[in-house]
């Protein structure tokens, strides 16, 4: 297959792109600098001037014109280098400003918004203005859409919950109402917290628990709804393969863990004390509001991917943390 993928320079695109590439699919990557083809394009005009249509440039005019390994998207200014998505069969969109990558600031908040919503909005309106559009579209949204659910089990058919990341979750997956509109599949993976050394919440975790530090966020009693990245990855491959499958699936292990059962498994695997628990008015004071979905509670299973078929590799925790240290 032909895949297009945005944020594939992070975490999840990445392993994602790296896994489809090792079977054989050609992937194109939306990028928000000018693509490869472009700038080869644009050398090339440079050192042969007086080609004003392009006609006649050469090699790279037709390195331009074949099918590009790259895209040019900008989310924010609503645009899309829309020609290049032309003969795509599948568009995986994972792009989005990090939810924990500073604290929420009327400023930053925007910029989670724009990054989504606005992002979303324009892939799917590019997507539904091809005269063939991709036949799927798998767009990463999060679990955040539940809200804070406290001891509460939560699937696929609970409701949104309350805040401003549930809020934030319930219009990134509207935004992609313009390709559901145009017949594309349209999957809405609602993600967990992914279990990896290389970023993410984990890849902050890792060291400090290396080095003995780490411990309890809280009174540890919230949960954690966790999934290696091994098994987030052979989920959407699992998702993007087959057709039968649209709507919402959320993407984490089938049981949910405390903040304490990490803690502890952490320190197992590890080797390494966690005597080190931060209370909660410390992280309020370094998180602001980002805090309180730090110390909420989020029971969420992955009813529909487990009714669909999908085995999970790396299930329990441990498993899981183990899976990141290979």
């Amino acid at each position: 297959m032909r895949i297009a993928v945005t944020g594939s320079t992070g975490l999840i695109g990445t392993a994602l792109t790296r896994s489809l590439r090792a079977d054989g699919h050609d992937i194109v990557r939306l990028v928000r600098r000018p693509s490869q083809e472009a700038r080869r394009y644009e050398s090339a005009a440079a050192v042969r001037p007086g080609t004003e249509d392009g006609g006649s440039v050469g090699s790279a005019s037709g390195s331009a014109q074949r099918t590009p390994s790259e895209v040019r998207w900008d989310p924010k200014g609503q645009y899309v280098q829309v020609e290049g998505l032309a003969g795509c069969d599948a568009v995986v969109h994972l792009a989005g400003a990090g939810v924990g990558d500073r604290r929420w600031t009327p400023a930053y908040k925007k910029e989670l918004r724009d990054s989504r919503v606005l992002g979303t909005a324009t892939l799917a309106d590019a997507l539904a203005s091809l005269d063939e559009p991709p036949r799927t579209l798998i767009m990463g949204t999060a679990i955040g859409y539940y809200g804070d659910t406290g001891d509460r089990v939560v699937d696929e058919s609970a409701p949104p919950g309350q805040g401003f990341l549930a809020d934030l979750c319930q219009e990134w997956e509207e935004a992609a109402a313009a390709a559901e509109e145009a017949g594309i599949r349209t999957v809405h993976a609602r993600t967990g917290l992914v279990v990896a050394r290389g970023g993410g919440a984990w890849g902050r975790l890792f060291p400090l628990f290396k080095a003995g530090l780490g411990g309890r966020l809280g009174d540890g009693t919230q949960y954690w709804s966790h999934i290696a990245l091994h098994d987030h990855i052979a989920a959407l491959r699992h998702l993007l393969d087959d057709e039968n499958l649209s709507g919402p699936f959320n993407l984490t292990a089938p049981e949910p863990v405390t903040n304490r059962e990490v803690t502890a498994a952490m320190g197992r695997v590890l080797h390494r004390p966690t005597p080190f628990p931060v209370p909660a008015p410390v992280l309020k004071a370094a998180l602001g509001e980002f805090a309180g979905d730090v110390l909420g509670s989020q029971r969420v299973v992955p009813r529909r991917l487990l009714d669909s078929g999908f085995e999970f590799a790396f299930p329990g925790i441990e498993d899981a943390v183990r899976a990141a240290l290979r």
